[in-house]
């Protein structure tokens, strides 16, 4: 059961990762840009590494609500799916 956990924190936090990265890019989009325009502007200002860390930020908040419901196996699959967050940021 503690590796189905781990998965399933895992699989929360990447999606709520990816999500919040949507979220960040439509955020400082030009206006009516699709998001792989802004996708390919941010990687060629450099500054994809910074979206990709904002986008994180709601992970934050998804791993205190697992420790408040006392599910401390999904909480450390959020924060392994920082860390690949992060494997991710390095390579882009």
């Amino acid at each position: 059961m503690q590796k189905k956990d781990i998965l399933i924190g895992l699989l929360f936090g990447l999606l709520l990762g990816f999500a919040g990265f949507l979220i960040v890019v439509m955020l400082f989009s030009n206006g009516g840009t699709s998001i792989l325009e802004n996708y390919s502007y941010l990687k060629n200002n450099g500054s994809i590494g910074k979206v990709i860390t904002l986008g994180a930020v709601p992970n934050l908040l998804l791993f205190f609500f697992f420790l408040n419901k006392n599910k401390e196996m999904m909480a450390r699959g959020v924060i392994l799916s920082m860390l690949v967050l992060t494997i991710i940021t390095l390579l882009l």
